[in-house]
């Protein structure tokens, strides 16, 4: 039996274009969706939830491609993953609940669909909560050594299938705990239920190859959008969150990114790597409340 990560929270299941999204729906509150990354699930957010459900209304999808969400077939553009296209998903999901306004949280993968999202439907989000990333393009025109080196797989997984797929699947488990063990700092952060949950619904080789597309997109068809309309910043409040050991915040001047796309940027970071909902939990959610007016 699967474990379940929010006992408490209510099941639905969104018919969307593409497919039925199963979404968990908790707490009470404004309406906060939010978005995992890469390789995870929906369940990453399972020990901020408890520390915020008696504020915020949660939703929590998996995106397309992971998890339990659709895995509609790819084409020579990579066009069903651009983010553009993950962002109408959740935009499907959050009309059919009935939130005409909503603040969101993204990780990883999470938060570049939530930049997408929050650009093309600036009326609709009042908040945006980027964990861990700066943006997109920002990373891939200033790669480097150091870049190349510590986000092989953004090279690696963008190579034509099935390379990738092949090599991912051939070991799962191993992959994904190197892969997270690389990028995370804090001690004892991931449970043994957490881990075998994405290690099983990261296995079915439909995701496995959607994971490569959405990569494989964020390369072409993402940058291609970014680019469009690079000039029309964000309007909402924008939090930029990152890990103070991580990669990301040692790299980049987050805040100085995250300006050039939006008007009204703050943030900081926080205690550990990547992971922040789960390395650290009670840090994150405490800025997140803060950054919504709710503490």
């Amino acid at each position: 039996m699967a474990y379940d990560f929010y006992p408490s929270f209510e099941r639905h299941n969104i018919k969307t274009d593409i497919g039925t999204f199963p979404v968990r729906v908790g707490g009470t509150g404004p309406a906060v969706l939010c978005l995992h990354g890469y390789p995870q699930t929906h369940a990453i957010y399972y020990k901020i939830a408890p520390l915020i459900q008696d504020k915020v209304t949660l939703i929590l999808p998996d995106l397309r491609g992971y998890g339990d969400a659709p895995k509609p077939k790819s084409d020579a553009q990579h066009m069903p993953y651009a983010k553009r296209e993950m962002a109408k998903d959740m935009m499907q999901i959050m009309d059919q609940l009935g939130y005409d306004d909503f603040r969101i949280v993204g990780h990883d993968r999470g938060g570049r669909v939530a930049h997408r999202l929050a650009k093309d439907n600036q009326d609709r989000v009042t908040h945006l909560s980027v964990l861990d990333i700066a943006p997109t393009l920002a990373m891939y025109q200033s790669t480097d050594m150091a870049f190349a080196t510590a986000y092989y797989h953004w090279f690696f997984l963008i190579q034509p299938a099935p390379l990738p797929e092949e090599m991912i699947g051939a070991d799962v488990s191993f992959y994904l705990s190197k892969k997270m063990g690389m990028w995370s700092r804090a001690q004892n952060w991931l449970s043994d239920a957490a881990f075998a949950h994405y290690v099983n619904a990261f296995k079915n080789k439909d995701t496995i190859h959607a994971s490569c597309e959405d990569y494989r997109a964020a390369a072409t068809i993402d940058l291609a959008h970014d680019k469009a309309d690079f000039n029309t910043k964000l309007n909402m409040p924008v939090q930029a969150l990152w890990g103070a050991e991580g990669f990301v915040g040692k790299t980049y001047d987050v805040i100085a990114e995250w300006q050039k796309v939006a008007n009204e940027v703050t943030g900081h970071a926080v205690s550990g790597g990547h992971f922040l909902p789960e390395e650290a939990p009670e840090e994150t959610a405490n800025a997140l409340l803060s950054f919504w007016g709710l503490k």
